[in-house]
C-alpha cells in the first residue's frame, strides 16, 4: 500500500487532482472576493501567486508524467511550489494572529517583468492591508487551512520527490557493472 501511494505522482489523476485542488484554491478565493466581498491583501495575492504556478506545474506533469526526468523536475518544482505557498501561509497567519509584522503594504511587490497585478488585477491586485481572514466553516479562518493544507501538502510532495530519487538511485545501483 505505501509502494503504490509513494509512486502516485507517476500516474496522471494525481496530477489531475493536484490541478483540480488549485483551481479550487483560486476559486474559492475568487467566490469570498467577489460574493463575499472579501478583498485580498498582499499575502493573499502571493498566495494566490503560488497556486497559479501550482497549477501552471500540474498542467506541464500532465504533460511529461510518463517520463522519469519530465516527471522528476515536476515534482521538485512542485515541492517547491508547496514550500513557497507554506511560507506564504505563515506570514499570513502569523499576521493575523499577530506573532509576525509582516510589513503589508499595499503594493504586490511583484518586478516590472512580473507584473500580474497590472496584467490581471481582477486576480492580483492588492485591495486592502493584512490583518485577518475571513472564517471557511466551523469558525476556521482561511489562513488557519491554508496553513495546514500547504503543510500537508509540502510533506506529500518532498515524499514523493524523495522517494523518486531514492527510487532511481537503487535501479541504477542494480544494474550490473
Amino acid at each position: 500500500m505505501l509502494k503504490k501511494i509513494l509512486q502516485m505522482s507517476a500516474n496522471k489523476w494525481f496530477w489531475l487532482a493536484f490541478l483540480g485542488l488549485s483551481i479550487s484554491f483560486e476559486v474559492i478565493a475568487l467566490f469570498y472576493q467577489y460574493v463575499l466581498d472579501y478583498m485580498p491583501c498582499v499575502l493573499c495575492i502571493h498566495v494566490r501567486i503560488w497556486v497559479l504556478a501550482m497549477i501552471i506545474v500540474s498542467l506541464l506533469a500532465l504533460m511529461v508524467y510518463r517520463y522519469w526526468l519530465g516527471l522528476f523536475i515536476m515534482q521538485l518544482l512542485m515541492t517547491g511550489m508547496t514550500a513557497g505557498l507554506l511560507e506564504r501561509s505563515y506570514q499570513l497567519f502569523g499576521t493575523e494572529r499577530g506573532f509576525l509584522l509582516s510589513g503589508c503594504s499595499m503594493e504586490s511587490g511583484l518586478p516590472g517583468w512580473f507584473a500580474l497585478d497590472d496584467w490581471l488585477p481582477s486576480m492580483f491586485k492588492v485591495w486592502e492591508p493584512c490583518g485577518y481572514t475571513p472564517e471557511l466553516i466551523f469558525a476556521v479562518t482561511m489562513a488557519e487551512a491554508l496553513i495546514v493544507v500547504s503543510f500537508i501538502l509540502l510533506v506529500i510532495n518532498a515524499l514523493l520527490t524523495l522517494n523518486m530519487l531514492v527510487n532511481r538511485l537503487l535501479k541504477k545501483n542494480d544494474r550490473p557493472g
